[in-house]
């Protein structure tokens, strides 16, 4: 365990000063104290959303990339012969409303988000609250397994309130309530209703660089699957917010992240990968 935290921190800080060198020549982004800005620079915390919504007419390319568990050293070659992607668009139907459709590969998964805008935080109102809906098809499942498999079986669902305050230029905080519904569920594995509880943040570290963490509490007593932890980077440059992601959950999908982490960070089985949005 020590040497896999020794190895993410060379990893972490190395990148993170790279791309500072990198971008020095290219700084355009101002400092601004304004708490009435957005909490997050990025649509996602570390791999759960944040408050932040796309801007009206906006187009988001995502694309998402877990490598497999690095603690299987050079056997799996740090997980890099194992990997799970999600590729996905995003539209900003208004500054407070987007959509959003994306594919995972690991399950299969298809994912049609709304996200919504409900109040904003303000000098006469402390905290930013964004809904946000999710609507799952798992295609990976088949007759050979379930054989009286049926097309709603193959869905899930995801509610979520999304509670953020900016206290200051550096920190950021969010409080995300959560539940979870799975039409097909395997009783001695997990609940068919999951409630969840999440707190994550960011800390900026410099003009373009902040580092994030988040953690959920499932409060499914059945569950064999591990709350999910993940720390992560964001690395701001002109055009979008690149993510580097450490977590105890391979999956990229909403779901799929908060009720399906398996890793455990005491162990080793981390994932490492990133979250790279590019808008239009």
């Amino acid at each position: 365990m020590t040497k896999t935290l020794l190895f993410l921190s060379i990893l972490s800080s190395s990148l993170a000063f790279s791309q500072e060198d990198l971008l020095k020549d290219i700084d355009t982004i101002k400092t601004n104290t304004d708490t009435s800005q957005p909490a997050f620079k990025g649509l996602q915390v570390v791999t759960a959303q944040s408050t932040k919504l796309t801007a009206k007419n906006e187009w988001y390319i995502v694309v998402a990339h877990r490598f497999g568990d690095i603690s299987t050293g050079f056997k799996n070659f740090f997980g890099l012969d194992d990997a799970s992607t999600k590729l996905g668009v995003i539209y900003g139907v208004t500054d407070g409303l987007s959509l959003s459709f994306s594919r995972e590969t690991n399950m299969k998964t298809f994912e049609l988000g709304a996200k919504y805008s409900l109040l904003k935080q303000n000098d006469d109102f402390p905290v930013d609250i964004v809904g946000y809906n999710v609507l799952a098809l798992n295609t990976d499942l088949d007759k050979d397994n379930y054989p009286h498999l049926q097309f709603s079986d193959r869905l899930s669902y995801l509610t979520q309130a999304l509670i953020s305050r900016r206290f200051n230029e550096n920190l950021s905080l969010q409080l995300t309530p959560s539940y979870v519904h799975k039409n097909l569920y395997e009783p001695k594995v997990e609940d068919k209703n999951q409630f969840l509880t999440g707190l994550g943040g960011r800390y900026k570290i410099s003009k373009r660089i902040s580092i994030n963490a988040e953690y959920f509490v499932n409060f499914d007593n059945h569950s064999v699957y591990k709350n999910p932890l993940s720390v992560g980077m964001d690395i701001e440059t002109g055009g979008h917010v690149f993510q580097l992601v450490f977590s105890n959950s391979q999956l990229n999908s909403d779901i799929g992240y908060l009720t399906n982490a398996a890793g455990k960070w005491e162990k080793g089985q981390i994932f490492f990968g990133f979250n790279l949005y590019r808008v239009f």
